[in-house]
């Protein structure tokens, strides 16, 4: 997918993204399948076959496939309360992937997402033995997110340093500190109102947790395709230089997308504690390999510039629908991860070996 330059309309003011986070302008034709591998033909003119054939469309086919199939392999998954406890397989981390794509469009990435969670919940285990109330424990979750992910935004717009290195150098920072400060030991005896930020229910089976990110989705959506701040985040993910030129402050907006990625880990910290009922230095590990195959089945191209919320969504709700049928079907642990890092890979490739093929045939 060509990259626009300095004189580019979705720059200039010439062009618009759309719902779906493309960048259209009036003599745009689809001749090649974007960088997320969201248009599946050549070209199309017709609207309605443009939303039929687009990537989230395959992925509600997708979901559709999995769900049914967990209802034929389990008597168990076709439960209200069973499907409410499917929830808490994904929230957690679609919290994350929400800010995390935003990130990614930019061509930027955090894989410390985890250790902030782990550092978030061991600070909050320590406040506890302080005699910390609820509301003093939500903050210093939220709080040390917001901070840690304010550390990494300097680092890489401050000192200029690439993401992907800083944040695997913050990743083990992070998560060592949680373990200096506990050890092999844990933190218990969190309030039954605190408890209930993880494990309670707003209505019958609907969970808190999902009440929580289906508003988080609702706001990041309407950020993302629907101000000029999503705007000049796709045009930084396009082009960073030209959107330099053409105004755009792109290292302030990359400081508040790393600010963004550290408050919903913050967040997705007071969950994961509440629910769990502890604190460990080993909690949520593994969880960064989950929330960026989230992002990117939902279609937000890894080299940035392309991708929507509603893709990630889906996504979520994929990974979870398969982490929960596996989990009723007994299967171990590591087969999900196996599946998450196959997974990641093909739809890295699949973009990619269809522009191969493409470019052999003409």
């Amino acid at each position: 997918m060509s990259r626009p330059d300095a004189n580019s309309p979705s720059l200039q003011g010439g062009g618009r993204h759309g719902a779906d986070g493309s960048v259209s302008g009036r003599n745009k034709a689809m001749t090649d399948i974007p960088a997320n591998g969201r248009r599946l033909p050549d070209r199309l003119d017709n609207p309605l076959k443009s939303a039929v054939l687009s990537w989230e469309s395959l992925l509600v086919l997708v979901a559709l496939g999995i769900f049914v199939a967990n209802s034929f392999a389990s008597p168990y998954f076709l439960n209200a309360w069973s499907l409410s406890d499917l929830t808490f397989n994904f929230t957690e981390k679609a919290l994350i992937a929400l800010a995390m794509a935003l990130v990614i469009i930019t061509g930027e990435i955090d894989l410390s997402v985890a250790s902030i969670i782990a550092l978030a919940s061991t600070l909050m285990g320590l406040a506890l033995q302080y005699g910390a109330d609820t509301p003093t424990l939500v903050a210093v979750g939220v709080g040390v997110g917001i901070l840690c992910g304010a550390f990494n935004g300097f680092l890489v717009t401050g000192l200029k340093l690439p993401s992907i290195v800083v944040t695997i150098g913050t990743m083990s920072l992070f998560r060592g500190i949680a373990f200096i400060i506990l050890g092999d030991q844990s933190f218990k005896g969190y309030p039954r109102d605190f408890a209930w930020f993880g494990q309670g229910y707003v209505w019958w089976v609907i969970s808190f947790e999902m009440v929580l990110f289906a508003v988080f989705a609702v706001i990041f959506y309407v950020l993302l395709h629907h101000t000029v701040f999503g705007r000049r985040v796709y045009a930084i993910g396009n082009n960073a230089t030209a959107a330099q030129f053409s105004g755009v402050r792109v290292d302030r907006i990359k400081f508040v997308l790393f600010c963004l990625t550290g408050l919903m880990s913050g967040i997705a910290a007071v969950l994961l504690t509440a629910r769990l009922g502890s604190t460990r230095p080993s909690i949520a590990q593994g969880f960064e390999l989950e929330v960026i195959t989230m992002v990117v089945l939902g279609g937000v191209s890894i080299l940035g510039g392309a991708g929507s919320i509603v893709g990630v969504v889906l996504a979520a709700l994929i990974i979870g629908l398969v982490t929960f049928g596996l989990g009723l079907l007994n299967v171990p642990g590591i087969v999900m991860s196996i599946f998450t890092g196959t997974l990641l890979i093909v739809v890295i490739a699949l973009p990619i070996l269809y522009r191969m093929w493409k470019e052999r045939r003409t």
